[in-house]
């Protein structure tokens, strides 16, 4: 959205836009087999919002989504992450308390989950089995149902 504001120097007109900032998330499957369990990855934020929520942030200026979340599991839960494909993208702007944001949410699987560990603005990291996480940040909750009904898809084949 294109807003006109007058300079504080000149008093000429500046035209600024007001749009979404892009985030990333991604639901990270810890699958069956592995000593957590068949479950996702999720984090307890140090930052308000508070609570649990999907590992994610804000897209860097210069960086491609996918660049970011990988950058994002990293330094949120320790992990190195491959994106297994895209969920959805979610964009209503009251999503996030702070400001309107629209993520674009992934999937994907850790490459080593010995190495989960908390960092950067996640005070806990834990894999939550499948249908029993705790109330969520966010839209995640809608995110993870969305995700199950994927999932569910692809796994009654």
């Amino acid at each position: 959205m294109e807003v006109k504001e007058p300079c504080p120097h000149c008093g000429g007109e500046i035209v600024r836009y007001h749009n979404p900032t892009p985030t990333v998330d991604v639901v990270i499957l810890v699958p069956d087999g592995t000593p957590e369990g068949d479950g996702v990855v999720l984090i307890e934020r140090l930052n308000p919002p508070y609570g649990w929520a999907l590992p994610g942030g804000f897209v860097d200026a210069g960086e491609t989504c996918e660049h970011a979340a990988v950058r994002e599991m990293k330094e949120e839960t320790g992990l190195d992450v491959v994106l297994t494909g895209l969920l959805n993208v979610y964009s209503d702007p009251k999503r996030d308390p702070r400001q309107h944001t629209m993520s674009v949410v992934y999937t994907g699987v850790p490459r080593d989950i010995a190495k989960l560990q908390a960092g950067d603005d996640a005070g806990k990291v834990k894999v939550f089995p499948l249908n029993e996480w705790p109330e969520l940040a966010f839209d995640h909750g809608d995110i993870l149902n969305d995700f199950m009904m994927t999932y569910g898809r692809l796994n009654a084949k």
